[in-house]
């Protein structure tokens, strides 16, 4: 059976969502049976390359907030994120675009190595002081997952380089009606939004792995697009 994920690195909830996914697995009698496969979703994709801006200043414009109701927003995503045993800064981190980090997803893919490098990315920005919108970092994360650096350094240096692979995975979202991040597919006949608690995911995966009718639940907290990804405090 194949799950796949849509996903952006900028995202929290969709880096809590593969905890949470990742637990339910675990619980799942045939999870040894399961492919992840996981997908491109840029949540900015309209926002220049180089160009990054501090993850409260972008909340508190987007929602109309002060800094410290923006800060109180982070704090409500970086509880969740702690409860699934998830380090979490809730200051210093940047907003950016994603797209090179997403291309060398594609890479490590091809090199069977995705996993491991979508990891390293979701740790070094959301749990440690390295920006991944630094090309020199995101070379460090990739060869540490275990990519050659020259081949890293060419596909960053050519921006053509997977990009088809990345708005494929793009327009096939919108296809499926992803309009939030994560979005979860299970063997094409069953869907789900959002950072569900594991539980769900378990259920989805007995869901698919039986065959049933396609089906859906509410969406969890998710992601949208222009880099909305905490839930607004009354």
């Amino acid at each position: 059976m194949r799950v796949e994920i849509w996903s952006d690195i900028a995202c929290p909830w969709c880096y809590i969502g593969k905890a949470r996914f990742t637990k339910g697995l675990a619980a799942f009698a045939h999870r040894d049976e399961v492919e992840v496969v996981f997908r491109s979703f840029e949540l900015d994709p309209g926002s220049a390359k180089g160009v990054t801006a501090p993850v409260l200043e972008m909340l508190a414009s987007k929602y109309g907030r002060t800094l410290d109701e923006a800060r109180g927003m982070e704090e409500h995503v970086a509880a969740s994120a702690r409860a699934e045993g998830l380090t979490y800064r809730t200051e210093g981190r940047d907003h950016g675009n994603t797209f090179d980090i997403h291309r060398l997803l594609h890479l490590a893919a091809a090199r069977g190595r995705q996993e491991e490098l979508l990891d390293l990315a979701y740790r070094a920005n959301f749990a440690e002081e390295r920006s991944v919108f630094d090309p020199e970092v995101l070379v460090a994360l990739a060869v540490e997952a275990g990519l050659d650096e020259t081949e890293v350094r060419e596909v960053l240096a050519d921006g053509s380089a997977y990009a088809d692979e990345v708005r494929a995975d793009e327009r096939e979202a919108s296809e499926l009606g992803a309009n939030a991040v994560p979005f979860f597919v299970f063997d094409r006949r069953y869907g789900i939004s959002g950072g569900q608690p594991a539980e769900v995911f378990t259920q989805a995966l007995e869901q698919a792995w039986a065959g049933r009718e396609p089906g859906g639940t509410d969406a969890a907290e998710a992601c949208e697009p222009d880099g909305a990804c905490a839930v607004p405090q009354a």
